[in-house]
């Protein structure tokens, strides 16, 4: 388990790194601030707030929904966070054209940053982090592992870590969030995978092509984003990227049952490892489910991102 839970008490998990080339374009943009978007409960706008106070430069977060007090809305004010709320209808035209021109206006020096820290900066934070997890595989006494599962919420994290194996090894999304948020096409749009054709049916394997020639430059990938839809539990091989999404979201997002709650229950006594509901439990039941009908051979070594998020306990009486 790569434990990116223990990187830092407040800009946490795989925020740490999903924000790194954000904020630095926005220093070299020369922008006063920061806004971005969230919910009431958002790891997100709550590792962002903490870096701005931390840092020295303002922060906005645009809301989901109506006012609500929360902890993660409690810290993120104490942080600095200028809140707006948007409403739901207004919150669900933030991928219209023109959903950022009237906030750009009322905040014309800050620099906008996608809900969750996506897109392809979000992606290339994300891609050191194999580097990072070899440089430790001899202290676990391993010479190599087989590939990785980690949760997908906006499929950031999993893009990053798709480009920076390029092909090597595989890498297991367990989705989060249902099949119509886009975490498919969010992730073939990062890599650059233009152009799909269903070889077998739907939820078995998916074959792909895509024109990046090997490049890794942040203009030539966003060039190459043109995804066109992708089936959920689709299987993507081609010659540059392997990896495989699963529906893990249990009924929704942030939906909860028994019998997550009972495994979460059950690892963090044996294993001392706090999780949370909504990401790293999902994700790590659904490996458990995974490896007891047999999906990988005994002794294979994959590995599990915790990619933080225990702020949002809180909210959820955990």
């Amino acid at each position: 388990m790569l434990r990116l839970d223990l990187i830092d008490p407040l800009i946490s998990g795989n925020k740490w790194f999903k924000l790194a080339h954000h904020l630095a374009a926005a220093s070299d943009a020369g922008a006063q601030g920061v806004i971005s978007l969230g919910g009431g409960h958002s790891n997100h706008l709550h590792a962002l707030a903490a870096a701005g106070k931390r840092f020295g430069f303002a922060t906005v977060g645009l809301l989901r929904g109506h006012p609500v007090q929360t902890p993660t809305i409690e810290d993120v004010q104490a942080f600095g966070m200028q809140l707006h709320w948007l409403g739901y209808g207004g919150y669900r035209a933030r991928h219209e054209a023109g959903f950022w021109r009237p906030w750009l206006e009322q905040y014309p020096d800050f620099y906008p940053i996608p809900e969750g820290g996506g897109g392809v900066p979000g992606a290339l934070g994300c891609a050191g982090l194999p580097s990072m997890v070899r440089d430790q595989l001899s202290q676990m006494g391993w010479d190599d592992y087989y590939g990785w599962w980690l949760a997908a919420g906006t499929g950031t994290t999993l893009a990053g870590l798709v480009l920076a194996e390029a092909g090597a090894r595989p890498v297991y999304g367990a989705m989060a969030v249902p099949d119509d948020h886009g975490v498919a096409q969010s992730v073939a749009a990062i890599c650059g995978l233009p152009h799909y054709y269903e070889s077998e049916p739907r939820g078995s394997k998916l074959a792909c092509e895509s024109d990046l020639s090997g490049s890794r430059d942040v203009s030539d990938v966003m060039a190459s984003s043109r995804a066109s839809s992708l089936p959920q539990e689709a299987y993507c091989e081609s010659g540059r990227y392997i990896y495989q999404l699963l529906s893990a979201s249990r009924g929704g997002f942030a939906k909860t049952d028994p019998q997550l709650l009972d495994f979460i229950t059950r690892s963090e006594a044996q294993s001392g490892i706090p999780l949370e509901p909504l990401y790293t439990g999902k994700a790590l039941l659904a490996l458990h489910d995974e490896v007891l009908s047999g999906r990988f051979a005994p002794g294979t070594r994959l590995i599990f991102v915790h990619t933080g998020g225990l702020q949002g306990r809180r909210g959820m009486g955990l």
